[in-house]
């Protein structure tokens, strides 16, 4: 029995219980699509569709022609195989495989490795493959069949499909760092296929050191609604930005060790739905952010008024971190400037301040010129080194005049 006895047809993207005809592999005495006949001729005999609905709307989108076309990265690549006997006589020992080859490695995507015993005339042997893409580039599915005639005859061949997996997304980051230990993400994402998509959900996964607030929602009546409208549609070539705010969570934020270096931030996980409902998925590399250099000393604002009078004191609070892996013995001056006057004791000691360990300082200001303002003139000395730190326009206030009330 020649290989032109036994054939198998093949579809893709199995959607809503109905094949897509993609790819087939033929019988050279066949020249017709196999399930794509058969899905043609239920249509016409079923008394309740319109005549002609085979070749009309869902009809004809189902029926896709021969080529595959393109997959998108991060998609489920989805096949149903069917091997068929087409002679009158029954095979023995049938191994179907499936393998999938990428430019880094060869994939057996056979649900079953075991040969079936036998297959008699006009029987079929299915099987439904599955694989979530994972890789750009030239992707070949390597369909082979192997089986005995009644003679002991063995027969073998096989077919290769060959389709293209593509990018579906462009992701851009960018971070801010606040003067707080806190960083703002924003994410750029860009449909760069042809078709629209439904952005599903883009969320981000903090590493173990942040706490994540999305930032891509507003409250209307009591209720949280999305910025990007009731309509979460992604068009070709079109761009969505997504805002996110990291803080360290208590535990590290203590240490001054997350703030040096380079530090992971987290990951983006990007869920969308073709247009024919198809679901992709995306998570990007762990994002890294270079945290800004903060030397031995570092000086932080923890609270600072918005609003001052003109000539009346206000107050604001330093935090002071040793960020150095040594011992520290400090002392605080302050600096007058045109506009800026400190009120207190310059000069005075702060005490031993430890590695990692930090001290809170509540210091008087006033401002003698009105509009805003920046709060210079701190200077931190470590006696240990004979090395002066100096801290300039740290914060700014806006100074109004003593007759306007600033509100509380």
């Amino acid at each position: 029995m020649a290989t032109r006895d036994i054939y198998f047809s093949f579809t893709k993207n199995t959607f809503l219980g109905v094949p897509v005809v993609a790819q087939w592999l033929t019988n050279p005495t066949r020249n017709h699509e196999v399930a794509g006949d058969l899905f043609n001729q239920l249509m016409r005999d079923d008394p309740s569709t319109v005549n002609g609905a085979e070749i009309l709307m869902l009809g004809e989108m189902l029926t896709l022609p021969q080529n595959f076309g393109n997959i998108f990265l991060g998609e489920t690549f989805s096949s149903y195989i069917s091997v068929h006997n087409d002679s009158n006589q029954v095979v023995k020992d049938i191994l179907v495989k499936a393998d999938l080859q990428t430019s880094s490695q060869r994939l057996n995507l056979s649900a079953s490795n075991a040969a079936v015993a036998e297959l008699k005339p006009d029987c079929c042997i299915d099987d439904v493959i599955h694989h979530e893409v994972k890789e750009i580039g030239t992707h070949i599915l390597v369909c082979a069949v192997s089986y005995t005639t009644q003679g002991g005859e063995k027969m073998y061949f096989r077919k290769f499909f060959k389709f293209q997996v593509l990018k579906p997304l462009d992701v851009k980051t960018k971070f801010y760092n606040a003067e707080t230990d806190e960083v703002f993400l924003e994410a750029q994402i860009q449909n760069i296929t042809t078709s629209p998509m439904f952005m599903e959900k883009v969320s981000l996964e903090p590493s173990i050191m942040y706490n994540v607030a999305e930032l891509n929602s507003v409250n209307q009546d009591g209720e949280c609604v999305t910025t990007f409208g009731s309509r979460a549609y992604l068009q070709p070539m079109d761009t969505r930005q997504y805002l996110y705010c990291l803080k360290p969570k208590k535990e590290f934020a203590e240490k001054a060790g997350i703030i040096k270096g380079v530090t992971v931030i987290g990951k983006l996980d990007i869920v969308w739905k073709t247009n024919l409902g198809e679901r992709g998925r995306l998570q990007t590399s762990q994002l890294q952010r270079m945290a800004p250099g903060y030397g031995d000393v570092r000086l932080s604002l923890e609270t600072i008024p918005d609003t001052v009078n003109l000539e009346e004191p206000f107050h604001i609070t330093c935090k002071i971190t040793n960020c150095s892996e040594r011992t520290m013995d400090l002392v605080l001056e302050m600096c007058n400037t045109n506009s800026i006057h400190w009120c207190g004791i310059s000069g005075r000691q702060l005490g031993k301040l430890h590695p990692s360990s930090s001290l809170c300082l509540a210091l008087t200001l006033l401002s003698s010129v009105q509009g805003l303002q920046s709060v210079s003139g701190l200077r931190l000395t470590d006696t240990f080194l004979k090395r002066t730190y100096e801290y300039d326009d740290i914060a700014q206030v806006c100074v109004v005049s003593s007759v306007i009330k600033v509100e509380s």
